[in-house]
């Protein structure tokens, strides 16, 4: 019979209904369980595509002498991690002050009250590789609940209360408490601690394993905006190209994998999450306009080609992930089929050479195939015998090698991608997650605009940004229609089945106000900077803490997560709070509204004049850091959207690098008035002569307004935009 979980819909909870173990879904009923019969909670928290989270439902969670001491000594909890942050966040500190380490599946045993004692991540069945197994582990904390059950409530007690002090603000001054937002110079600290981690050799910062973070990619980007430097450029971009040729990239259907389980970036853990698709497109965007590289350009534009193609429902909104595991498509002899990591993606010689016939061998090269497998340095030996493709040789070494000419290897290449992507259809796709996340819509709908607004400086590339402009439009009009309730002003987290629930986080909020800013920079309707605005007002309403500065990622209002915590690293995902200081820095230099700035200044001077030293932990905030130090400017183009004199004008903006300004573009007669109303400075901006005219502005004093694309090129220029070379085709 089905558990619980069953009646819920979140994808991670309905793939644990059928365990023996009686799992209750975080709420009131599990806590008064656990009241009632004194017994302690067994809290597991995870998400529906991740791997370890598989490993341990199978080995255990599905075990019927383990569901029954679960079931027996414990109150079994499962959390989706995706959908509940602010539980996750609570214990994942816990696990990570005690243990040093963390990640999923994480495993916690809490008192009633739920204050954490004892917890870790994955268990195996029976102890290995150094950690107790799951049922032994259960065992003796069943058993010192009941002889010692004191010393247990103590040491949760005890925990708890340090885990509080953790939270408590700390106070940067000069005496009279006045905190100071960090000068720009502290920010040469923070490039000097990347060059110091950088791996010359492979791209990326120290060593195996590998995680994209691309909030660092964009402070290394603006800080060569900021300073002209190469360094920060060369590290991003290097970094990038190493991702782009390594197996973190899927070669054949586009997007990229969670992160590499080495060095070289070649073996990646294989599932595969929006918001890293959407973060690594706009961090590939920036680098390819900086550093004048038209295929980190293509490489962005692919990634999104994979998410529009694979990740979006029908209405427009985008999927959150693809699960590492899949049913093996060619099991050993005498072997059923059964999931494993990587089974979807990875290749044998064989079968390569079957399906592509005269193009295998340039297939082979360039992709670094090997007979026994190029993935023997699996520490698990999954992979053995497999090839996970990577750009292992240079074009003009694989024609060479062929004694085919560079035209006809791209074209065998081609060739190929479009065989094994048909091959690879038909086999058995891993799991997909189709709840759609309203802070991962955010972000995506944000790397959507930015190409779209990228893209139209290339020449070529027209008809494909308005179709990603198109497509950000799409979401954007879904989550306002699904997940916001304008009239109460609440954002709701997640949508599946029909269905909205949760209330917003912070980071629902943030992340799409950064999608809907790009949007309105990217389309230049009015609408999309008024809800903007409403949602920033009302994430300050609801996280700001009018005490320290900064925002919280929960309202507080939840009786049940034990701790208001503030987010301040920026890792797979931005911090919420990064992401809402860098919404202010743009709203206030949209609006010139001295409160948000000066609101953005308290988030910034919170940790006071070393900021910039802390590049490495928050780097998104220190990518802010950097803009608000940088020239600001505004720039304007009043002109019909589809006259081709607007386009040029639109073009030769979007060509270049211009980090630190923002855009606006203005349809003359109504639309420029309901403009107006919410940005006054654009209400004098009138055409010239009839043509679509340009004013480059910096704090809202503007240059002498053009129609002419090479005098708005040179005024660009001289308001800070780097030139690139490539956008313009």
């Amino acid at each position: 019979m089905p558990n619980r979980l069953a009646a819920e819909l979140s994808p991670y909870l309905l793939q644990h209904a059928d365990n023996p173990v009686d799992w209750y879904p975080w709420g009131e009923e599990a806590f008064a369980r656990a009241r009632a019969d004194e017994k302690p909670i067994f809290l597991s928290v995870g998400y529906s595509t991740c791997h370890w989270c598989h490993v341990m439902e199978r080995e255990s969670f599905e075990d019927r002498g383990v569901a029954e001491l679960l079931n027996r000594c414990f109150v079994p909890i499962k959390v989706d991690r995706e959908e509940r942050p602010d539980v996750d966040r609570v214990y994942m500190a816990f696990v990570q002050a005690t243990t040093g380490a963390g990640g999923w599946p994480m495993s916690v045993w809490l008192t009633p009250e739920l204050k954490p004692f004892f917890g870790g991540t994955y268990f195996p069945p029976a102890s290995r590789w150094g950690r107790p197994g799951f049922a032994d582990v259960l065992r003796e904390t069943a058993r010192l609940w009941a002889d010692d059950r004191p010393r247990l409530l103590q040491s949760a007690e005890t925990l708890t209360a340090r885990l509080r002090q953790r939270q408590e603000p700390v106070r940067f001054g000069d005496g009279a408490g006045a905190a100071a937002v960090a000068g720009a110079d502290t920010l040469d600290a923070g490039v000097a601690q990347f060059h110091q981690a950088f791996d010359g050799a492979h791209g990326g910062f120290g060593g195996a394993p590998k995680f994209p973070r691309p909030a660092e990619l964009l402070f290394l980007l603006r800080e060569h905006a900021r300073t002209g430097g190469r360094e920060p450029l060369e590290m991003a971009a290097a970094t990038l190209r190493a991702m782009a040729a390594g197996g973190m990239r899927d070669h054949v259907g586009g997007g990229f994998h969670r992160y590499s389980v080495d060095a070289q970036w070649r073996i990646p853990h294989f599932e595969k999450m929006l918001y890293d698709q959407a973060q690594l497109a706009v961090a590939f965007l920036e680098a390819g306009q900086a550093a004048g590289d038209r295929e980190l350009l293509d490489v962005a534009d692919e990634t999104l080609d994979y998410v529009l193609r694979e990740m979006t429902g029908p209405e427009g909104a985008f999927f959150s992930a693809e699960d590492a595991d899949s049913l093996d498509p060619a099991p050993a002899a005498g072997r059923e089929a059964d999931r494993s990591e990587g089974a979807f993606y990875l290749w044998t010689q064989r079968e390569i050479e079957a399906l592509l016939g005269d193009d295998a061998a340039v297939a082979v090269l360039r992709y670094g195939v090997e007979p026994d497998g190029n993935a023997l340095q699996d520490p698990n030996g999954e992979l053995r015998g497999k090839n996970q493709l990577y750009v292992a040789r240079p074009m003009d070494e694989v024609s060479r090698l062929t004694g085919r000419p560079a035209g006809e290897v791209e074209a065998a290449l081609a060739r190929a991608r479009e065989r094994l992507r048909a091959a690879r259809a038909r086999r058995p796709r891993p799991h997909r997650d189709d709840k759609v996340l309203t802070a991962w819509n955010g972000l995506m709908i944000a790397a959507l605009a930015r190409a779209a607004h990228v893209l139209e400086g290339r020449a070529d590339a027209g008809v494909r940004a308005a179709a990603l402009l198109d497509c950000a439009r799409r979401a954007a009009r879904f989550v306002r229609g699904a997940l916001w309730d304008a009239g109460a002003r609440v954002l709701r987290r997640r949508y599946r089945g029909g269905r909205a629930s949760i209330p917003g986080y912070g980071e629902d909020y943030a992340f799409l106000t950064w999608g809907l800013l790009e949007l309105f920079q990217a389309d230049g309707d009015v609408g999309w900077l008024r809800w903007s605005l409403d949602l920033q007002a009302r994430h300050d309403e609801l996280f700001w803490d009018a005490d320290g500065g900064g925002w919280f990622s929960t309202t507080g209002d939840d009786a049940s997560v034990l701790l208001r915590l503030k987010e301040d690293y920026d890792g797979a995902e931005p911090s919420a709070g990064s992401v809402a200081a860098m919404n202010l820095l743009t709203l206030a230099r949209l609006t010139g509204d001295v409160g948000m700035r000066r609101r953005l200044d308290r988030a910034l001077a919170r940790f006071g004049p070393r900021l910039g030293q802390a590049a490495r932990v928050m780097p998104l905030l220190a990518a802010v850091l950097s803009s608000r130090h940088a020239a600001p400017a505004q720039v304007v183009v009043v002109g019909e959207r589809s006259h081709p004199d607007a386009a040029e004008l639109r073009r030769r903006v979007a060509a270049r690098y211009l980090p630190f300004a923002v855009r606006v573009n203005v349809e003359p007669g109504e639309a420029q008035a309901a403009a107006a109303a919410a940005l006054p400075f654009v209400a004098p901006m009138r055409m010239l002569d009839g043509k679509a005219t340009a004013y480059v502005c910096s704090n809202f004093v503007c240059q002498a307004p053009t129609s002419d694309p090479d005098v708005l090129e040179a005024q660009l220029r001289a308001a800070g935009g780097a030139a690139t070379g490539c956008a313009a085709g």
